[in-house]
C-alpha cells in the first residue's frame, strides 16, 4: 500500500524582511495562515497601517497540497511582484504562508527586472528570517465509548501516539482526537475491534 503523505512545512509565527534599491523600501511581511478570510483580514490590516505606502503586493499558498494559490502585483507591472513573491514560497517549499510586500516608492522607477529582483530578494530575507517547521495532516475523530473499556481506548491512543482534543469522562465518555493521516486506517481498524466503541470521524485538519 503506498504511503499517505502526511507531513507539510510551514513558518511557526510572522517573519519581516526588508530590501532597498534607489530610495525605493520593500518591507516583506509573512504570516502563518489557514485560510482566505485570515489573507484579507491580513491584507486589510496592513492597507491600514501602511496607508501611506504606494503598494501592497502580495502571494500566498494555502493548503498541505498546495492546493490553492494566489499571486497579486497591486499595480506593479504584470508579474513583476506577485509572480517572484510566490515563487519564492515555493522555493523554500512552504504552504499556509502569506507574504506582502510593503513598497514605498522613491522617485527612481527601477524597471522590470528590478522590480523583480526586489520583490524576489524582500520576500527572501522574510523567509530567510522564518522559523520553518514541519507539520502532520490529521483527521479529527471524535471516539465514543463505555467507561469499561477505557483501558482499551487508552491503550490505542498511546501506542498510536495520538493527540487529544477535549475529552469528557462519565459513564458514557468521549475523547476528540488528532489522528496522522499515514495511521488513520490501522486506528479505524482497531477502534472496530473494541466492543461498543465508535470512531466518528469529523474534519481534516
Amino acid at each position: 500500500m503506498a504511503e499517505v503523505a502526511d507531513t507539510y512545512k510551514t513558518i511557526e509565527e510572522p517573519s519581516e524582511g526588508i530590501y532597498k534599491e534607489k530610495g525605493s523600501k520593500f518591507i516583506a511581511k509573512a504570516y502563518p495562515v489557514r485560510t482566505e478570510e485570515e489573507v484579507k483580514a491580513i491584507l486589510a490590516k496592513l492597507r491600514e497601517e501602511y496607508y501611506d505606502a504606494r503598494h501592497h503586493c502580495y502571494a500566498y499558498i494555502l493548503g498541505a497540497k498546495k492546493e490553492s494559490w494566489r499571486a497579486n502585483d497591486d499595480g506593479e507591472p504584470s508579474g513583476t511582484a506577485g509572480k517572484p513573491i510566490h515563487g519564492q514560497l515555493l522555493s523554500f517549499d512552504v504552504t499556509n504562508v502569506l507574504v506582502v510586500v510593503i513598497r514605498y516608492f522613491g522617485g527612481t522607477k527601477l524597471g522590470v527586472s528590478g522590480l523583480i529582483n526586489a520583490y524576489k530578494t524582500a520576500t527572501q530575507d522574510a523567509l530567510s528570517n522564518a522559523k520553518i517547521v514541519t507539520k502532520t495532516v490529521d483527521a479529527i475523530y471524535k471516539v465514543t465509548f463505555g467507561y469499561t473499556t477505557m483501558n482499551d481506548v487508552m491503550k490505542l491512543v498511546k501506542e498510536l501516539d495520538l493527540k487529544f482534543i477535549d475529552q469528557q469522562f462519565d459513564n458514557t465518555c468521549f475523547i476528540r482526537l488528532r489522528v496522522r493521516k499515514s495511521l488513520e486506517s490501522e486506528f479505524t481498524s482497531r477502534c472496530s475491534k473494541i466492543d461498543g466503541l465508535v470512531a466518528d470521524f469529523e474534519y481534516d485538519d
